[in-house]
């Protein structure tokens, strides 16, 4: 509900500004005002694009992944036949579901949706492990290489979700090997509404379908290469086949 609540407010915004700028214009709106109106309008529409564009991949690579590893599949679809009793998974269904949270954190490790995070500026100069940092450098934190740093994960290049059930360790920035979302005042804003939505499509995916490739191909053989656009997406996208549950 939260996350239609969202997306509906952002939708009615933005097309209540586009009428109220191009269909009916009013003469007394100035040069400046109106642009400002403007800046909002592709403000917006950037929130909207960057939101989904993340969202959408990081679901995909999780599928990718759960169909790479079948026994990871039917344990979260074993946590979910267990933990949902209604027709319709809700938000507040999400704590329960312990194992899919770590499947999709152990997926967002591997190939987290903002792999060089957002660009930040070194206000002042600074030393960092002996390296030099003029002041007002741009810095890129490499988010794809610290989730796949082997001191810091044991077995870095395997999906392992199991690691994340006796850990404590979370996306809000507080773990520096984990840090999908980046950390700290310059943190992703749509971390709130993503770790909402994200599960939530995840869950309902399989939970209500069984999940296959095309005939002849084999899970093991699916392409994991990755590619580098807005967000860090599947170079050859995912084609699966749905098949409603019983």
């Amino acid at each position: 509900m939260y996350v239609c609540i969202c997306v509906c407010v952002y939708i009615y915004i933005y097309i209540y500004i586009y009428i109220y700028i191009y269909l009916y214009p009013c003469p007394r709106i100035d040069q400046a005002h109106k642009l400002s109106i403007v800046c909002s309008m592709v403000y917006l529409q950037e929130l909207l694009v960057a939101g989904s564009d993340t969202s959408t991949s990081a679901i995909e690579w999780a599928m990718a992944e759960l169909l790479r590893n079948p026994q990871c599949m039917k344990k979260a679809q074993a946590e979910l036949a267990s933990e949902i009793n209604q027709d319709l998974i809700q938000e507040s269904d999400l704590p329960r579901l312990k194992f899919l949270h770590a499947c999709l954190k152990e997926s967002m490790r591997l190939h987290p949706p903002g792999p060089l995070l957002l660009p930040h500026r070194a206000v002042n100069s600074c030393k960092v492990m002996g390296y030099t940092i003029p002041k007002n450098s741009q810095v890129l934190v490499n988010a794809y290489a610290i989730g796949r740093d082997p001191k810091s994960w044991k077995d870095p290049l395997d999906y392992k979700p199991e690691r994340f059930l006796t850990s404590n360790m979370d996306f809000r920035g507080s773990n520096i090997e984990f840090i999908p979302f980046g950390a700290g005042r310059r943190a992703c804003p749509g971390q709130p509404m993503a770790t909402k939505h994200v599960p939530l499509v995840l869950a309902s995916l399989l939970h209500f379908f069984e999940w296959s490739l095309p005939t002849g191909h084999d899970p093991k053989d699916i392409d994991m290469t990755d590619k580098f656009h807005t967000s860090l997406q599947k170079k050859q996208p995912l084609l699966l086949i749905p098949k409603i549950k019983n």
